[in-house]
């Protein structure tokens, strides 16, 4: 138990800079973070506010349901939405991106999901980047910062934004930007209205004598990530990267020992979730409601399109190889119990072959 310090005295501003330092490093970057007291997805909408203009040109990329939410965000605030849609859980076409990137007139910025959790796919970012690289890139690293390779400055991303609570193992409340200078230099010509979430304010309280937020932060969430970070980095990233794609692995393998099939690709770059088409006489909601109440097991179904078919298994943040090996004997029995055939101990033996 850590005691509600005053975020306003220099004993916290070591604490809070500390934080951000570490975020620094989770990123691979050297650029500005910001952070905020917020959900994720109000930083999202603070990083349109901060780099546009009414009636500017946005390009989101999207092949699931978060990079369909940026769409619907960039509409909402009058932007001129080009939208570049595969079908959900498949990879981007980078020829198609650049091409939108390059031929359509009036764009500002390019926005793209990193980890797609609503599908289980993780995109290629570093691709995404060269792709659209005449634009100010935003990415969305929700559940890829600290589970998937990032490399902020070495692949050309401008904005980065993630939040505490994937990952980062951390409650919610809690979300950060990295800005670059080209973002910065876009920012200080956009002009639609912002006031909490300004990047201007927010630096210039980094900036005092004693650095803090310009408003209220979350104080005991700030604590905890800060714990959290510092665990993450005394294992070194290289190593918590590595820890995340063997249990990526254990998933998989686990998930083709049941006898199902994977909706999220078979490659180590798909570490934060992994993503099972169900069987047709699985209904999706009810099995999720089921692993949860029968067998205290939190998995979770998708969305939109898929809603009802598609079961993720998340393993990323404070996630070891027993708690995978637990969920595929629980995703056994439940399917067992609703009256799909399943080999006893097939997904853990199979599971267990990669572990050894």
């Amino acid at each position: 138990m850590l005691p509600l310090e005053d975020e306003r005295t220099q004993a916290y501003a070591e604490v809070f800079t500390r934080v951000l330092e570490n975020l620094r490093r989770l990123l691979a970057t050297d650029n500005d973070v910001l952070l905020f007291t917020s959900s994720m997805t109000g930083a999202f909408e603070g990083a349109l506010q901060n780099l546009l203009s009414s009636g500017d040109g946005v390009l989101v990329v999207s092949n699931g349901a978060f990079g369909e939410r940026w769409a619907a965000m960039a509409e909402a605030y009058g932007l001129k939405v080009t939208a570049v849609r595969h079908e959900w859980g498949h990879p981007w076409d980078l020829e198609r991106i650049a091409a939108a990137a390059s031929d359509t007139p009036g764009l500002r910025v390019a926005v793209g999901v990193h980890c797609e959790t609503s599908t289980g796919m993780v995109n290629d970012i570093r691709g995404f980047a060269a792709a659209t690289a005449p634009l100010v890139t935003v990415v969305d690293s929700a559940s890829g910062a600290g589970a998937c390779e990032l490399r902020t400055d070495q692949w050309g991303i401008d904005v980065v934004v993630g939040g505490c609570q994937k990952a980062l193992m951390t409650p919610p409340g809690l979300a950060f930007t990295s800005i670059s200078e080209r973002a910065w230099a876009l920012h200080r010509q956009a002009r639609l209205p912002r006031f909490y979430f300004d990047w201007t304010e927010a630096r210039e309280a980094l900036q005092a004598e004693v650095p803090r937020t310009p408003w209220t932060p979350a104080i005991s969430l700030i604590n905890q990530l800060d714990v959290a970070l510092r665990q993450i980095h005394e294992e070194g990233m290289d190593n918590v990267l590595d820890r995340h794609v063997r249990l990526g692995r254990l998933a998989r393998a686990g998930v083709h020992g049941l006898g199902l099939r994977l909706f999220s690709p078979d490659e180590d770059r798909h570490a934060a979730v992994t993503a099972v088409k169900l069987p047709a006489d699985i209904d999706g909601d009810a099995f999720v409601n089921l692993l949860l109440e029968r067998y205290g097991i939190q998995l979770t179904g998708s969305q939109g399109p898929l809603q009802g078919t598609v079961l993720r298994l998340g393993h990323c943040g404070f996630v070891d190889a027993f708690d995978v090996l637990t969920a595929l004997a629980a995703i056994e029995l439940g399917l067992a119990e609703l009256g799909h055939t399943v080999a006893p101990g097939s997904g853990v033996a199979a599971a267990m072959q990669v572990l050894r």
